[in-house]
């Protein structure tokens, strides 16, 4: 690739700078009514194009951004004409010192490639977190160093429309992704974009870049269907393409105009899945007068993205999600003894034939597991039982563990073979009569998935008045961290992202929560207490009264457990975790506390209101004993232990 396109963007923006920044189409240049922004090169005129677009860059691991490197040789080897983004291409939701490390580690790689490439702004690049924060958060950054939040250009008689979806809420300005009311286009950006739309009436292909997939509506608003009419009533936009969600999914045609979600180069995924769409890749477009090609290019292989439908993605989910699942509940005394037969059911709700590998896996040798290997294939719907037999002879010591099936599905489809690995299903086991630890002790945890787990129904909380308590010793709390929660668009929780406590609880349909301005501390313990007393939330810290916020009304429900140290997912597993101790931990069906100041107790004690108490004095094997007398025994996930060297006393 030569630099002519380089020779050919100084003239182009050259004429925009001339003109404030406002160019008409079929001339080369970027088309925004935004002032003093960076304008993005432009490509040179030709005949029938192949260009690509990267998805989010952000909320995956460090190492995301070598992905990113990757990405940006691979596609200087296919050499499109350009290349597109979704936004996202910062970690972002900071201040501005740490926003101009990432932004320049991005262009530094992103200027690697051997053709012009376009941004798109996402939440992570606009929203400002921490102190000094403007009201534009940091547009004004993203318009400095990438380019306008919203604008268009042409190339070889087709435009490209960049549009802007974190403008917030015209009413408070509050700006999220989570809120109908936010996910709004302003009157400006509309009316520019009906005018970039009139004026490409005789383009061959108009496509169309922004970063919330709004057409799917919920939490997204109906904003999009104005704007859609728009792109209807051009009558010559092709596709509209966004990221956000970190999924590749083709949702379809509407009135013609094709509708896609991308997953991520070098962002954060959900596992192993690149099945159900998550994994990372470089879309690919070719266009012709005729229509546009797509192939997804992950590496080593080429995936048809419309493939990707709605049915597959919801088949594959639930194959991930439906087994091998125990059909029966194991139970295990003091003494650590099981000797039990255990119906174990494989099923393939997916369109496909499915074949299930299955082995035993633990770590306490032990245990004996018959079968301890497997292979089974389901036709599409089938399902079976099979009896696995399990003994362990004891005793519950510290190596004794929860045994696991780990399944490898594969199958084949339209969208291509795939093949899901490490699918771990525990056994499900409870504890029973386990023995009053005589030492103290506290929770650690090291974030991600450690945590102590509750089951949902060993804790029945009635609608009404709560109090959910713990002391924490925190050692890291950057980013989204759960303390106490069975939050997931329900129920109640503690959390601290950021360092900065809150609470919340789910009621008639909305959370009302509380947040602390003031953070914790690294190394010092401290008190949390989360109140509803059926009015109001409050939220306590170290004995103050941090915030309260009226409130009332039905809590919603859901099944999944109580989560210490972490929060939960929709799969009621632990997630988001904090790092560093935790101890004291109650759940009360009472309001304890009023007032603006409180004395919290350095250990609590177990009364009729009290539903669950946990003072971490010790363990047996993977699980912890509830001091409340209901029962409410849970269970060790991940890496966390409790620690009999601490004492708060």
């Amino acid at each position: 690739m030569t630099t002519t396109w380089k020779a050919a963007a100084v003239v182009a923006i050259g004429t925009l700078l001339a003109t404030g920044g406002v160019s008409g189409g079929g001339d080369g240049g970027i088309l925004t009514s935004r002032d003093q922004a960076v304008n993005p090169d432009v490509p040179i005129e030709d005949d029938a194009f192949l260009f690509a677009v990267y998805g989010d860059r952000t909320g995956g691991p460090a190492e995301g951004i070598e992905i990113l490197r990757q990405a940006v040789v691979e596609t200087n080897l296919i050499d499109p004409d350009l290349v597109m983004t979704v936004g996202d291409l910062v970690q972002g939701y900071n201040t501005r010192p740490v926003w101009m490390q990432q932004m320049s580690e991005y262009r530094e790689v992103m200027s690697e490639l051997n053709c012009p490439w376009f941004p798109v702004a996402g939440n992570h690049d606009i929203y400002w977190r921490g102190p000094g924060r403007p009201p534009e958060e940091h547009e004004g950054d993203f318009e400095s160093f990438f380019g306008p939040l919203w604008y268009a250009f042409d190339h070889k008689g087709c435009r490209f429309i960049v549009l802007y979806t974190d403008e917030g809420d015209p009413a408070t300005g509050v700006r999220t992704f989570s809120k109908p009311a936010s996910q709004v286009m302003s009157d400006a950006q509309k009316a520019w974009l009906q005018s970039v739309l009139k004026s490409a009436s005789q383009m061959r292909h108009v496509f169309v870049f922004c970063h919330h997939p709004r057409w799917r509506g919920g939490r997204y608003g109906d904003d999009w269907e104005q704007v859609h009419k728009m792109f209807v009533d051009a009558g010559n936009v092709t596709a509209v393409i966004a990221g956000h969600v970190h999924q590749l999914q083709h949702d379809g045609e509407q009135d013609g105009i094709e509708y896609m979600t991308l997953a991520t180069v070098g962002g954060g995924i959900r596992g192993d899945a690149a099945a159900a769409g998550f994994f990372h890749h470089v879309n690919l477009v070719m266009v012709r007068d005729d229509g546009v090609a797509m192939a997804t290019v992950p590496v080593g292989s080429v995936v048809d993205p419309r493939a990707m439908t709605v049915s597959h993605i919801a088949g594959v989910e639930a194959l991930i999600a439906g087994g091998p699942e125990a059909a029966e509940v194991l139970t295990v005394g003091a003494d650590g003894v099981v000797s039990a037969t255990v119906p174990v059911r494989f099923q393939n709700p997916s369109d496909a034939a499915v074949t299930w590998t299955v082995a035993a896996s633990n770590t306490d040798s032990r245990w004996s597991i018959r079968p301890d290997h497997l292979h089974e294939t389901l036709g599409p719907g089938e399902a079976i039982e099979i009896p696995f037999q399990l003994h362990h002879p004891g005793p519950l010591d510290a190596t004794w563990s929860i045994p696991s099936l780990t399944a490898t599905a594969t199958f084949s489809d339209a969208a291509g073979s795939w093949e899901i690995p490490n699918l771990d299903h525990p056994f499900e086991v409870v504890a029973s009569r386990l023995p009053k630890p005589t030492g103290r002790g506290a929770l650690r945890t090291a974030g991600g998935t450690d945590a102590a787990v509750i089951p949902s129904d060993a804790i029945p909380l009635d609608d009404g008045p709560l109090t959910l308590e713990a002391w924490v010793l925190p050692d890291d709390l950057a980013g989204r961290r759960g303390v106490v929660a069975k939050t997931e668009g329900s129920e109640y929780g503690l959390f601290a992202s950021d360092w900065h406590p809150s609470f919340y609880v789910f009621l008639d349909g909305a959370y009302r929560e509380v947040k602390s301005a003031r953070q914790l501390e690294p190394g010092r313990w401290q008190h949390l207490a989360g109140v509803y007393d059926g009015a109001e939330v409050r939220l306590y810290v170290d004995g103050l009264l941090a915030g309260r916020a009226e409130a009332s009304g039905l809590r919603k429900r859901n099944p999944h457990p109580l989560i210490v140290g972490g929060d939960v997912d929709g799969n009621g597993r632990a997630n988001s975790g904090m790092s560093g101790l935790l101890d004291e931990v109650r759940l009360s069906s009472a309001a304890r506390y009023a007032g603006s100041e409180i004395t919290p107790l350095p250990r609590h004690v177990e009364d009729a209101d009290t539903l669950l108490l946990l003072h971490f004095d010790g363990a047996s094997g993977p699980f912890i004993r509830d001091a409340s007398g209901r029962g409410a025994d849970g269970r060790l996930v991940g890496s966390a232990i409790v620690d009999e060297s601490i004492s708060r006393e």
